[in-house]
Order: structure tokens, then C-alpha cells, then sequence
């Protein structure tokens, strides 16, 4: 999860991308590539610019990790297929006030991403009940227990109906990187670090940083104890920052917002963590294999495998 945009700006990018298309086709890299410094800390509203050398990006590459790379147990933001997590709450788009459902499925799908074997966490978006985005987030874990992201595939949809896809993974398009998002030992006063960077027009350059330790937060799922809150950002637009609650053993629990940009804001709780049935794991499998089937580009990745396949 993001701070959102309006439906106006993803379907500019739609546009730009094609309905169907992403990325030019040709041949991914997981070698780092030049970049110029990037500030740590949000200046004025301007372009994205890439991490500087130094950021996860730069470290990202297959030696990193090991066999069991789409194995994550970080214990700040376990991954285990068969989970799902739903999330309610409500956030400002265009300054009106809406209704934000997440549900957030672990699935027992991996792919390979530039060299790395990831496990695909399959996120369905609600505006008042109504479905605006689908998601494909790759995700692995590094030999010393960081949590990478590897890109991911966003579907977008209009009235409930399909209008086009995204794409990002390292490497492609041009410059794209990898990037954290969960150290192997977060801490307050550690620096921040690039979630991942993909140039315009997929302008992601989120970044986070632990911000404090809470001693306990209470949401609809339950109460927990000894919570870090991460406060995420864009470089490029000031005042705005997500805060992300995590308790340990469970992963993020709570989402809110921080900064003079109101709107930008959006608050969300876990109000449900369920482990699917074997019949509901089979359901979440077919969409998001369903939605690689509707992907052109991204196909050429190979097909997603169940969990131990594929090593």
C-alpha cells in the first residue's frame, strides 16, 4: 500500500502506457545501474529522481539471497501463503471524503524477478465498496533476513470494469530498482531507505524509516504490544507522510497519515486476519494467475509456480 492518487493521474499513466503493454520488450538486468544522488528528506514538489548510489537499489542482486528466497519470516512482517489480511478505513481522493477496504492475500505463488525467486501478495483496492485497483506485489527476503520488494502489477479498473495495467520490476523499465521494505533489524534513528524507485511515468520513489516504538495499538483485529510505526514518504512532494504501524508476528496493523498535505491522507486498521481454506487458497491462486494471463509484457517474466517449484 501507497499513498493513493486520484483516478485522473492512473489513468494518465494508463494512457501512456497502453491498455495492455508496459515496458519496451526487452531483456531484464539486475546489475545496478548509474544514479544520481537523491535527497534524503522531501523537498518541493518536483520530479522523481532516482536513490542515490549507496541505497538498497545499488546492493540489489541474486547473491543476496538464497534458495529459500520467497521464504519470508522476517518476524517485523511475516508472509505466510494462506493469509489474508483486510484492512478498513477512509481516505480524502480530490478532497472528498471516501470509504478504503484493502484485502491483502498471501499467496502460495512465486515468480522469478531479475534472478531472485519472489512470492506474489495478491491486494485488492475498495472506494465505497467499489473495486479500483488489483495488485501483484513481488516480494523476497535477502540470506540476513531484510524483506525486498521487487516491483509489482497493477491492474486498474473503472466502474468495476477493467481499463488497463502497469508494470515495474528492476531493470525494466530502464533504471528501475529494487528496493526495502523491512529491514532485518528495524530501529529509530536508522536513515531511510528506497522502497524501490521506477522512473516516469511509474513515478515510484517511495521511501521509509522507522520513526518510534509504541508500547501498544488497538485496532478492530486486537490489541498489540511493542509496535513499530514507519513513516513513509515521496521525495517530491512535501508534508506528506504515511505512517505504518507493524507488531511483531503479524506485520502492519494500522495506517495513518502525518504532515500539512491533507490531502494526501488516508487511515486505515487490520479489522480481519483469516488463514484461507484450501478452497479459498485455490480461488486466490486462479485470480492471480488470471491477471498475469491479461498481462503481455510481464508474461515474458515465466509463469508464476506454487511455493517450492521452481528453485
Amino acid at each position: 500500500m501507497r499513498i493513493r492518487r486520484s483516478a485522473g493521474g492512473v489513468a494518465a499513466v494508463l494512457l501512456a502506457l497502453t491498455a495492455c503493454g508496459t515496458a519496451p520488450d526487452k531483456p531484464l538486468s539486475s546489475e545496478p545501474t548509474a544514479r544520481d544522488p537523491a535527497a534524503e528528506e522531501q523537498g518541493t514538489k518536483g520530479p522523481v529522481e532516482p536513490p542515490a548510489s549507496g541505497d538498497a537499489g545499488a546492493r540489489f542482486g541474486p547473491a543476496l539471497f538464497g534458495s529459500d528466497s520467497a521464504t519470508i519470516d522476517n518476524p517485523w512482517w511475516p508472509h505466510t501463503p494462506g493469509t489474508r489480511f483486510v484492512y478498513e478505513g477512509q481516505a480524502l481522493d480530490e478532497n472528498e471524503s471516501i470509504d478504503r477496504r484493502i484485502v491483502s492475500t498471501v499467496t502460495d505463488l512465486t515468480k522469478e524477478i531479475a534472478g531472485v525467486r519472489a512470492l506474489l501478495v495478491w491486494e485488492q483496492d475498495f472506494d465505497d465498496d467499489v473495486m479500483v485497483e488489483a495488485e501483484l506485489s513481488f516480494r523476497a527476503q535477502d540470506a540476513r533476513g531484510n524483506v525486498w520488494h521487487l516491483g509489482e502489477y497493477t491492474e486498474v479498473y473503472e466502474d468495476e470494469e477493467y481499463i488497463g495495467n502497469r508494470v515495474w520490476v528492476p531493470g525494466d523499465p530502464e533504471g528501475a530498482q529494487a528496493g526495502l521494505l523491512m529491514p532485518a533489524d528495524p530501529k529509530p534513528g536508522d536513515p531511510s531507505f528506497s522502497e524501490g524507485y521506477a522512473p516516469p511515468p511509474w513515478n515510484w520513489d517511495d521511501r521509509g524509516r522507522v520513526r518510534e516504538r509504541a508500547d501498544e495499538v488497538c485496532v478492530e483485529a486486537g490489541c498489540y504490544q511493542d509496535v513499530l510505526v514507519f513513516e513513509e514518504f515521496e521525495p517530491s512532494i512535501r508534508n506528506a507522510f504515511q505512517l505504518k504501524y507493524y507488531a511483531r508476528e503479524v506485520g502492519h496493523v494500522q495506517v495513518g497519515w502525518d504532515g500539512e498535505n491533507e490531502t494526501e491522507q488516508e487511515e486505515l486498521e487490520l479489522v480481519d486476519m483469516v488463514e484461507l481454506t484450501p478452497a479459498e487458497l485455490d480461488e486466490a491462486r486462479g485470480e492471480a494467475l488470471a491477471m498475469e494471463g491479461r498481462a503481455q509484457a510481464y508474461a515474458r517474466l515465466g509463469p508464476a509456480q506454487p511455493v517450492g517449484e521452481g528453485k
